[in-house]
């Protein structure tokens, strides 16, 4: 359901001066904005400098901005502000409960990044918890959301099998080449949401921007690569055992959720896109001040389209398309004012928290 949320609206009485929580180190109660670490990936582009502004440090093709990554492969690091310089893991370490809030896990739950599908994304699976354990020992599972931005004429998204498809059909596609003609697709909009648990074969590609939230992992298995060929000049692994032994056989169709009024609106939204055990996620589009977080739980914050600021107690934070803020749990509520109409997507933990 699209609908406005009053309880998001600004007012002075919410300001976020005057909700200031007792007790901890000060520093974790005001919002976090990390440095992009950039990827550089076969099915890159330029889209992440051109579209959303970020500073690429070659002329090599990016597919990856990791935005808030508490990941072994990489610990954000923060960007300014009182606690610059500091990593995710350092924060986690030294007071995880007022960064993340009632969260039975050590490690931050989420990995947060931008997508740029230029060229194919392989077609793929990520373990669920029984699966990895064994294939991926010391990794997590990996149920991720993407949100599309931005589309291409001519690109497409892979998500889900199509009837019938069971392990015999899928082996012998992978020997033919054919594993794309196994599984349901269409062509994205801007403003579509798909939801990819764990076991969802899935690719995406031929120009497709994405923000994406995804538990704390980075464990992929490739089951098809487009025959192409890596810089080095060799196709990458294919993954065929522990591809087909991560499949859910019964992740069938997925279909995207749209974002109502999507870049055209110009009235308030507060749109639940996704509900899991591993995070909820929210479109929140507003063009008068309003307030989030101050409750007690973290939220990150992905810059959909727009710009604005947020109000902290070391002065204003700058928000434009592209950028990410993390909300400490022990944050008290944040006063965001927009230039213009801001559009956000919006990540919490549920009521039933599930350890990464």
């Amino acid at each position: 359901m699209v609908r406005s949320s009053p309880s998001t609206i600004w007012s002075p009485s919410l300001c976020g001066r005057d909700l200031l929580l007792p007790g901890g180190d000060a520093r974790m109660r005001t919002p976090l904005r990390f440095r992009p670490f950039l990827r550089p990936m076969v099915w890159g582009g330029r889209g992440l400098k051109d579209t959303l502004g970020k500073e690429l440090p070659t002329n090599d093709s990016y597919g990856e901005a990791w935005e808030i990554s508490d990941h072994a492969s990489h610990h954000s690091v923060v960007a300014d502000g009182p606690q610059a310089g500091r990593t995710l893991r350092q924060l986690m370490l030294d007071d995880g409960a007022a960064l993340v809030g009632d969260w039975p896990g050590t490690v931050f739950p989420w990995l947060v990044k931008y997508l740029d599908c230029h060229d194919w994304l392989s077609v793929q699976v990520h373990p669920d918890e029984q699966a990895v354990q064994t294939l991926w020992p010391g990794e997590n599972s990996k149920t991720e959301a993407w949100f599309v931005l931005d589309v291409r004429p001519g690109a497409r998204v892979y998500a889900g099998l199509k009837p019938d498809v069971d392990v015999q059909v899928m082996a012998e596609a992978m020997k033919a080449g054919t594993v794309a003609d196994c599984l349901h697709t269409f062509e994205p909009k801007p403003g579509d949401c798909l939801f990819l648990p764990a076991g969802t074969v899935h690719a995406v590609g031929g120009g497709v921007l994405i923000a994406e939230v995804q538990q704390t992992s980075d464990a992929t298995f490739r089951l098809f690569d487009w025959n192409r060929v890596g810089s080095d000049g060799k196709s990458r692994t294919l993954h065929v055992e522990q591809g087909l032994a991560s499949i859910d056989w019964n992740a069938g169709p997925v279909e995207p959720k749209h974002a109502g009024g999507y870049g055209t609106s110009t009235r308030p939204v507060w749109q639940s896109l996704v509900e899991c055990r591993y995070f909820e996620l929210t479109y929140v589009r507003q063009s008068e001040p309003f307030t989030l977080g101050g409750s007690g739980q973290m939220q990150t914050v992905m810059v959909l389209h727009g710009e604005g600021t947020i109000d902290t107690h070391h002065g204003p934070m700058s928000l434009h398309r592209g950028e990410t803020v993390l909300l400490p749990a022990g944050a008290s509520a944040t006063w965001i004012v927009p230039r213009g109409g801001l559009g956000l997507l919006v990540a919490k933990l549920p009521a039933h928290r599930q350890a990464a």
